[in-house]
């Protein structure tokens, strides 16, 4: 199948650029930012209702039961809580909600690159609360965050949920909280969610579901490259392949070419070969323990303030306090 890009059609030039950055590297990659087109949204939707995929239900089980006790951190005082990749902000809504009832003072600040989801998230938070103080903010993290200090000097709690950290790698993640509190004032409050080491079996099945759907959400970025860039990949030629090392915590997947094969990009006008059996790297996804997550407090200029746990003890959301 060949797939053609009309002279009218336009692209984002930072996709293509990442894809032949990724595509040319030995070995291949691809970044996990990209899996997120329209597609890919519904396809992370379904995966976060399967019944193999724990951290979601984790997180806001975590949220339900110890939300006033992450309130009762910032001591009744006035406070901005800000949101990095603030998305639809469902989870924190949970969290609105419980400070919201403890008539707690706070102005919602989400930061997210997608001007459009911030429309939506800005529009139904005034359906739901029309006298909640709600800023969002455009762009970048640190550059949003920078912008941030000079609206307000009142305490933050900075939300990072998900796993988001664990799809870094360790020097990333240092350099990313690193600079991150470089943003904030002592006695600001970093709140970081940790998917946590356990029965390898559990991890595994997380990514590699019983109905398929982590695999479309993999392989859908191929075919988002076939569609906005003019590739020709053969979907059905590569394999979703999860692997889970439980001594250094990475939960990889590749998808890997089960045939020696080439693909054209006609919109970066380039052709690449791909040997029988050779791999994409996809996505990292790392699990932490305790120490692990002490020691990243730590070198990254904060101390661990609180632990907030689900009843399995699958996932945490770590209160980090800056020194």
């Amino acid at each position: 199948m060949t797939t053609t890009i009309s002279p009218e059609t336009t692209y984002n030039l930072a996709f293509a650029e990442d894809v032949r950055k990724g595509l040319t590297s030995e070995p291949k990659y691809l970044l996990s930012r990209y899996f997120y087109d329209e597609i890919g949204d519904q396809l992370f939707q379904k995966i976060m209702a399967l019944p193999e995929y724990y951290p979601t239900r984790c997180e806001y089980q975590i949220f339900q039961q110890h939300g006033q006790g992450l309130l009762r951190k910032m001591e009744g005082n006035p406070f901005d809580l800000v949101e990095l990749g603030a998305g639809d902000g469902l989870k924190t809504r949970v969290l609105m909600a419980q400070f919201l009832a403890q008539k707690a003072e706070f102005a919602y600040l989400p930061i997210d690159i997608s001007s459009h989801v911030l429309e939506l998230l800005q529009k139904s938070l005034h359906e739901a609360w029309p006298d909640l103080s709600v800023t969002p903010i455009e762009g970048e993290y640190f550059a949003a965050l920078q912008s941030i200090g000079q609206l307000s000097e009142r305490q933050k709690l900075v939300l990072f949920l998900g796993s988001n950290l664990g799809n870094m790698n360790q020097e990333k993640a240092v350099d990313f909280l690193g600079q991150l509190r470089k943003k904030l004032q002592p006695g600001d409050y970093l709140l970081v969610g940790f998917d946590l080491k356990k029965d390898p079996e559990i991890i595994l099945a997380a990514y590699n579901d019983s109905q398929g759907v982590t695999r479309d959400f993999n392989l859908n970025l191929l075919r988002r490259m076939n569609r906005e860039l003019g590739a020709n990949f053969d979907l059905s030629a590569f394999r979703h392949w999860p692997s889970y090392n439980p001594l250094t915590g990475d939960m990889k997947s590749y998808l890997v070419s089960e045939k020696a094969q080439r693909v054209k990009l006609e919109a970066l006008e380039m052709e690449v070969a791909f040997r029988k059996w050779e791999a994409i790297d996809m996505e990292l996804s790392k699990k932490y323990d305790r120490p692990e997550i002490e020691w990243l407090a730590e070198v990254a200029g904060f101390e661990v303030e609180d632990w907030f746990y689900d009843e399995k003890q699958y996932f945490a959301d770590v209160l980090f306090r800056a020194i």
